[in-house]
């Protein structure tokens, strides 16, 4: 069985990712009790369905402090599963209930919409460390569609996942990293009139950020770093570790070290990606 669990915030895109795994071919289920969760696995597993997705979240009601525990409870069983979580800043998460009017699912008449997104943060920010964490907050709907498409497409990896990921800093920090490296400091392609329009995949700009120095020497300083402690990372058993670069628009410097330090490190980690928050 192929099965991926989707929980995060209300409001953050869980229903765009199970409805592109709905149109995949997963048999979905959403809002599903934690205590049921195993029940399910074994009722399906029984039918031979084979690609199932799950959609878990504070609407779920009691025992998501489980959760853990019962997909400890199926790695034995021999079910493989990935794990995604969905989160946005809160004040995305107002922007969109506002524009849409819907109710969250956690405010009551004594409880405001900002009080009940912290109150659902607090709930399940503690299982953001069990899979794979995506921020939303700046992503339209087809880039997030493309992302979840990225993570089922590879098969289950054992061991760590190292994501390099490209950011600008004027969009904010992006919640799902667990490293930032701030490349503000290296020269500017924005500058030049001719390189304004490129991004750090083109020829002429890599061409530029590798005539400087600085900008070798900080991606030797950054791949060191993360060298050094990728080793503690994987004895720590996670199961991702997001490295996210940040320069000030996401499109020309941070591009370049993220798209260099993924060919760098791939075959030093089970599975290794880049991604471009910037380009999207």
């Amino acid at each position: 069985m192929e099965l991926v669990l989707i929980s995060g915030l209300s409001g953050s895109g869980k229903s765009v990712a199970l409805n592109l795994l709905e149109d995949a071919g997963f048999y979905c289920v959403d809002n599903l009790p934690v205590v049921m969760l195993t029940v399910l696995v074994d009722m399906l597993r029984e039918e031979k369905i084979s690609k199932v997705a799950v959609g878990i979240d504070a609407r779920s009601g009691g025992g998501i402090e489980l959760l853990p525990e019962r997909l400890q409870q199926l790695a034995k069983n021999g079910v493989r599963y990935r794990f995604l979580f969905l989160q946005a800043g809160e004040e995305t998460l107002i922007k969109r209930y506002s524009e849409s009017r819907r109710r969250h699912p956690l405010a009551t008449q004594n409880r405001t919409l900002e009080e009940a997104i912290r109150h659902e943060s607090a709930l399940l920010m503690p299982l953001a460390e069990l899979g794979q964490r995506i921020d939303t907050s700046e992503l339209k709907a087809n880039t997030l569609r493309d992302w979840v498409r990225q993570f089922i497409r590879g098969e289950p990896a054992d061991g760590l996942t190292l994501l390099f990921q490209s950011f600008g800093f004027k969009h904010g920090l992006p919640l799902d990293a667990d490293l930032v490296f701030d490349v503000r400091c290296l020269p500017n392609p924005f500058y030049d009139p001719a390189l304004r329009p490129l991004t750090g995949r083109d020829a002429p700009v890599i061409a530029f950020l590798e005539a400087a120095p600085q900008v070798r020497r900080m991606r030797e300083d950054i791949a060191r770093f993360v060298g050094d402690w990728l080793p503690s990372y994987v004895r720590d058993n996670r199961s991702y570790l997001t490295v996210a670069i940040g320069c000030t628009g996401g499109q020309h410097r941070s591009v370049y070290l993220a798209e260099t330090l993924c060919r760098q490190f791939t075959g030093q980690a089970p599975r290794v990606l880049v991604r471009h928050r910037g380009l999207a």
